[in-house]
């Protein structure tokens, strides 16, 4: 094979998860603004003594590279192997996405309860929180929500008369 026919060769297409565009750019865009937070608020959390508070300000730095590296890979472009992990993030399930943004949210708010953690991972929360409701899937439309209604009205009449004999 030469260099035109592996270069020309298609790409899979991702796997279509029924997100809309623009919802899916709200979901990066709460990425980064929870990875902003999290940095903030987790070397802000390690200034101090205690031990547990160095220990869950730690946990929200990393936190944060993990969201800028899953949903921002071109902030990480010097870093060699953020390509590799951004792929494998996009092939990852909405629901799978927000079991992982959401636990390694809760973590540091489980290991120090205090404002800075609490606050600081909230929106990293948010963005679990986000890719949890697009794995439910888009909502009915009301016309077919209204004929489901009525013929369950119209069978329900049905077997309080007898039924169909």
């Amino acid at each position: 094979m030469s260099s035109e026919e592996t270069g020309a060769a298609p790409k899979p297409a991702p796997e279509d998860d029924g997100m809309t565009w623009w919802y899916r750019w709200l979901c990066k865009t709460a990425g980064v603004l929870g990875g902003i937070s999290c940095a903030t608020a987790g070397v802000w959390n390690c200034v101090t003594i205690n031990p547990l508070n160095i220990a869950a300000g730690v946990w929200m730095v990393l936190t944060a590279c993990v969201l800028f590296l899953c949903e921002v890979p071109f902030c990480c472009q010097f870093v060699e192997f953020a390509n590799a992990i951004a792929a494998r993030a996009d092939r990852l399930r909405p629901w799978q996405k927000a079991l992982f943004y959401c636990g390694m949210a809760l973590f540091p708010v489980i290991l120090r309860f205090n404002l800075t953690t609490l606050f600081g991972n909230a929106i990293a929360f948010a963005t679990g929180v986000l890719y949890g409701l697009a794995s439910l899937g888009k909502k009915g439309d009301a016309v077919t929500y209204a004929r489901l209604q009525h013929d369950k009205q119209g069978d329900e009449e049905k077997m309080s008369n007898g039924g169909p004999e």
